[in-house]
């Protein structure tokens, strides 16, 4: 009798491992937090579209220096950006056979980040300077890592497309479109 409970109990923890392992893994319905890194601040939420992709929108402020030498007449500023970025998650079944974590939508993407700045500053910038407003949409590769239960890392790296919005009487040196660069290391905090 004991043989037999044992058995059966080994078939059950062999099948239930089995099944668990089958299954797809999934982002999560919806997650959201903030994240800070050296050239900004953000409000982030994502949601699940399907297993493995998630729409993330986001609202922050992006940080910069503005001036041509940090000791004569350089200013920092902090400009408002909204964000959308639809993510696939590709590797969350593999993150799973190797008894790794998801949750938080931690694992790899691949994204095209679609962000827009208004010609919105916070800071003091010259009179005679104007910030311009620009919509970026930048192919992007990064990952997502928990630390704990509530906080995580990010990183992630892409190029893509610029274009700055022309007002009148302004002059810009270069063309209105130009490649943009996304690099970005973050650290942030789930809810």
């Amino acid at each position: 009798m004991k043989k037999t409970l044992f058995l059966l109990a080994l078939i059950t923890s062999i099948l239930t491992s089995t099944a668990q392992q089958n299954q797809d893994a999934s982002v999560e319905n919806s997650t959201s937090g903030i994240q800070t890194g050296l050239l900004g601040i953000w409000a982030h939420s994502e949601y699940k579209l399907s297993n493995s992709i998630a729409l993330r929108a986001e609202l922050g402020f992006d940080a910069g220096a503005f001036g041509d030498n940090f000791n004569d007449g350089s200013f920092f500023i902090l400009v408002p950006v909204i964000t959308l970025e639809p993510r696939w998650y590709y590797n969350l079944n593999k993150r799973v056979s190797k008894s790794r974590r998801i949750d938080g939508n931690s694992g790899n993407f691949i994204s095209i980040k679609t962000s827009y700045h208004p010609d919105l500053i916070i800071g003091d910038i010259p009179n005679n300077t104007n910030f311009i407003s620009d919509l970026s949409i930048v192919p992007t590769w990064g990952i997502r890592r928990n630390i704990g239960k509530h906080f995580n890392y990010e990183t992630g790296i892409g190029l893509g497309y610029i274009h700055f919005f022309k007002e009148k009487n302004v002059y810009i040196k270069y063309n209105n479109n130009m490649l943009a660069l996304n690099l970005h290391l973050r650290i942030g905090y789930k809810f």
